[in-house]
């Protein structure tokens, strides 16, 4: 009772990277709390997964194993989580802010009448008292970027439970616990949960592409912004990304610009990443691009305004042109690396 919930996504027998950061981040949450962390996990041939979840911190693991539950539909997966929750009254819910979990987070939230906070880059515990005098403890602090990235919103949910919250993929660490989980398995009796309409959507098909380009694995990153000026500039990061063996991103305004695709871009709308070296090539570093790599073990600025918002956020500064600066890195990293 008022435990920690965190969904579990699968697919094909493997753990999504993102259940496993929010299982990090819940043992973190559930050991201020003195709390237990509970995961759930619905889908087929789940035998064996509790014993990576208890690594990652899980106490219990929920399990619904059945071949009518894989791949995700949508229906029977919210029957079913929902059902556990109403008889489980967990103080908090996290979901992945992936494409399951935002189809899925909000169909619970609204059945439960619980709220919840989507895209989430930080989550902590706090008290709270509101202007009537009220006065909560160990509240749910859910901190997102909000009105486009301008202010950092901090929301609670002092009345309905569970507090539920959406976190992207890369936001929060995924780490071994230093005592694990005991990760014991109770079997989820689903089909009490389950109706017949539940299951009138049949997948007759399903094709899964792979991502051609992921730079969320990157240890290295040159990323470039608006101020980089055009695609034919872009070149230059792409060879210094080369010679460091690195990968090329881009801010919004750039790929919005045309300068970079899609998958390159780092930011609240595009990929959170945590490179050991990001390299911010004209970007001048509002709160939309920097939720996605102020996490970043180096960063290293290059910019022609000294005054930047990203100069505060950067290890290093270089105060220039690009055009000039960038040419004289790979020159000088070529010449140390013999």
């Amino acid at each position: 009772m008022n435990n920690i919930f965190v969904y579990i996504e699968t697919e094909n027998g493997k753990v999504a990277d993102v259940s496993l950061e929010l299982l990090t981040k819940g043992r973190e949450l559930a050991n201020t709390l003195g709390c237990k962390l509970e995961a759930i996990v619905i889908g087929h041939n789940l035998k064996g997964l509790e014993k990576e979840l208890a690594l990652y911190g899980a106490d219990t693991v929920w399990v619904a194993d059945d071949k009518e539950l894989a791949p995700y539909r949508t229906m029977p997966h919210c029957a079913i989580v929902c059902g556990v929750f109403e008889q489980e009254k967990p103080q908090i819910a996290l979901f992945g802010a992936s494409s399951l979990g935002r189809d899925l987070g909000p169909r619970v939230s609204s059945a439960l009448h619980s709220g919840l906070t989507a895209d989430c880059t930080s989550l902590v515990v706090g008290d709270h008292e509101d202007t009537k005098g009220n006065k909560y403890k160990n509240l749910l602090y859910q901190i997102r970027p909000a009105f486009g990235g301008n202010i950092i919103a901090t929301i609670i949910n002092p009345d309905c439970r569970p507090q539920m919250a959406t976190v992207r993929e890369g936001v929060m660490k995924k780490e071994h616990a230093s005592k694990p989980g005991t990760g014991e398995v109770k079997v989820i009796d689903h089909k009490k949960y389950l109706k017949d309409t539940d299951l009138a959507v049949k997948i007759v098909s399903r094709q899964i592409e792979e991502r051609k380009l992921n730079i969320k694995g990157a240890q290295v990153i040159v990323s470039g912004g608006y101020g980089v000026g055009s695609k034919d500039n872009f070149k230059l990061l792409y060879e210094l990304a080369e010679v460091l063996g690195g990968e090329v991103g881009a801010s919004r305004a750039a790929v919005d610009a045309g300068f970079a695709e899609h998958a390159r871009q780092v930011g609240q709308t595009g990929v959170t990443v945590r490179p050991k070296l990001y390299i911010a090539c004209g970007i001048s570093g509002q709160i939309q691009h920097t939720a996605g790599m102020d996490q970043s073990a180096m960063i290293i600025s290059i910019n022609t305004d000294p005054e930047a918002p990203v100069s505060k956020l950067a290890d290093y500064v270089i105060t220039g042109d690009l055009n000039e600066v960038i040419p004289k890195m790979i020159k000088y990293y070529r010449q140390n690396s013999k």
